[in-house]
């Protein structure tokens, strides 16, 4: 079988597997990662071989060396972690990345992200204490959304990630620097006896913007800096110790992703927030490595190898998460995630900053939901209150949008805010418009509990967040046993990525040395983790 040929001589080479037991095809030997590999040429082929023994090698035209999963990023990142391979599960509201999701990645010796953002800070502080108890030392993360219109909820939540101990967070959505996020960051910061400087709590913030990588990569602000010190919160030492370290030493460039995004190209956004990392620890001579990962779009072993090749320090995956058995969502969705094509998803109102025209990019096979939240937002830009709503559109609205009269949805939220944030309400009684935007904001916010609850009723009305990659991995996958929803394991998917760009990485070597490679002939399929496991012995 012609695999490939030596540019200069069209040299074919052929698989020995069915005339020597050891031996094996290209592909199979591209998949044994953790063994050299070099193309030797007998009786005018070229043929794989493994291993630096037992054979002339003389004749060697091309060689891939060992490429394991665990080397594809950065290792100090991963030794500073505490985690194997340079992978990380990112966070999804509502608890969609689950303490299921962040327990297997954990154990399997990557970072997982528990989905805190729109969830009540009780099951934070619940999935916290589980999460202490069930992984020990081993690491986990939480997320820390930014809240524009609901400050005193991102301050509790800080306030409670101290209280728990919990050493790592992901700073998401967030379009400037707040206190509580420095409060995190700052909190038990302390010269070491050999002088070097501790910051036991660490920010992993998720941007897909030039200005905001550099604010996280900065010290942090001095007029925060002077703000805690007035509040006690920190000491004058701490606020000088504040003032040598970044706010974040790692930043995931997030690409064209699901929820709240930019929809921003990878292979542009990545060069230039890393290019920035490189010039602002030069410029504050930081002694610490500033560290850029990409997010977005990664689903399969191409777009991993891609995103490594290019310098990233780590991966991190959302949308191919949300379809995997321990995600906190429904049957459903996972169900319609796996029906999902590239091209079925769109931009559609964020319920949690709609004033502000904010969007996020969610799932529109299967759901009105993008079509209807769209509406929403027209009426509430041409309308100062529900009072202005022409009848036949408010008509329209209750019949298939609320499918209940407004007062009542009004009565409903009112109740709701009263509990988790009074100031809503008080500035809905004097802001007819504000009080509009609670209203529709209702929807947007229900729409993703029904999605996450599998509420057949509404299933038209599904938000579920998700980006392209998920239709790249279902491309990825048809044929395979993972094409199969109840399949789709979180270790399982991120092994198969990871161990997929090892693959590739290697099969890119031997391009590198002038050999031509049929695609069809060494792409990665996916593989159960026993295989796996065999493949990296």
């Amino acid at each position: 079988m012609d695999l490939f040929s030596i540019q200069g001589g069209c040299t074919a080479a052929r698989s020995e597997s069915n005339e020597s037991p050891g031996m094996k095809s290209l592909k199979e030997a591209l998949g044994l990662v953790g063994q050299p590999l070099y193309l030797v040429r007998k009786d005018g082929e070229l043929v794989p071989h493994l291993g630096n023994g037992g054979g002339d090698l003389s004749s060697s035209a091309g060689y891939a060396p060992p490429c394991l999963p665990e080397n594809l990023g950065d290792p100090a990142f991963c030794r500073e972690i505490g985690i194997r391979y340079p992978y990380l599960g990112g966070s999804m509201a509502k608890g969609i990345s689950s303490a299921a999701m962040a327990e297997e990645l954990g154990r399997a010796g990557m970072l997982g992200f528990f989905g805190a953002a729109g969830l009540p800070l009780s099951l934070v502080s619940d999935t916290a204490d589980r999460l202490k108890a069930s992984l020990g030392d081993i690491p986990y993360g939480f997320n820390l959304i930014h809240s524009p219109h609901e400050p005193d909820l991102e301050r509790e939540l800080a306030e409670l990630y101290i209280e728990k101990g919990v050493r790592i967070i992901e700073a998401s959505a967030f379009l400037a620097l707040t206190l509580p996020l420095v409060r995190y960051r700052l909190h038990g910061i302390r010269r070491a006896a050999d002088g070097s400087i501790v910051t036991p709590n660490r920010i992993i913030a998720k941007v897909s913007r030039e200005e905001l990588a550099a604010r996280f990569f900065a010290p942090a602000p001095e007029k925060l800096l002077r703000a805690l010190v007035a509040q006690g919160a920190i000491t004058n030492e701490q606020a000088e110790l504040a003032e040598l370290v970044p706010l974040a030493q790692e930043v995931t460039a997030e690409a064209d992703s699901g929820g709240h995004t930019d929809n921003r190209p990878a292979l542009a956004l990545f060069p230039t927030i890393n290019s920035l990392a490189t010039k602002m620890e030069r410029q504050y001579g930081y002694r610490c490595r500033l560290r850029v990962g990409l997010g977005g779009g990664i689903s399969t072993p191409a777009s991993a190898a891609a995103a490594f090749a290019m310098g990233a320090a780590y991966i991190m995956t959302g949308s191919v998460n949300q379809a995997c058995v321990e995600s906190g969502t429904s049957d459903t969705v996972r169900g319609m995630l796996a029906g999902t094509r590239q091209a079925d998803v769109t931009m559609a109102p964020a319920a949690d900053m709609f004033e502000m025209g904010v969007t996020v990019q969610v799932l529109k096979r299967g759901t009105m939901f993008p079509m209807r939240a769209a509406k929403l937002y027209e009426l509430y830009r041409s309308h100062n209150s529900l009072d202005e709503l022409p009848a036949a559109e408010r008509e329209k609205l209750e019949k298939t949008i609320f499918q209940a009269p407004l007062e009542k949805i009004w009565g409903d939220t009112r109740a709701y805010f009263l509990k988790r944030d009074p100031a809503q309400v008080e500035r809905s009684e004097r802001d007819p418009k504000h009080l509009m935007a609670l209203v529709f904001r209702w929807y947007l916010g229900q729409a993703a509990h029904w999605a996450k609850d599998g509420a057949e009723n509404r299933r038209m009305d599904y938000q579920v967040w998700c980006g392209p990659a998920m239709g790249a991995f279902n491309e990825w996958t048809a044929g395979t046993f993972l094409e199969a929803p109840e399949q789709r394991r979180i270790v399982t998917v991120a092994l198969n990525i990871l161990h997929g760009a090892a693959h590739l990485n290697r099969a890119n070597f031997l391009r590198s040395q002038g050999i031509e490679l049929r695609q069809e002939e060494i792409a990665p399929q996916p593989m159960e983790i026993a295989q796996i496991k065999e493949y990296l012995c």
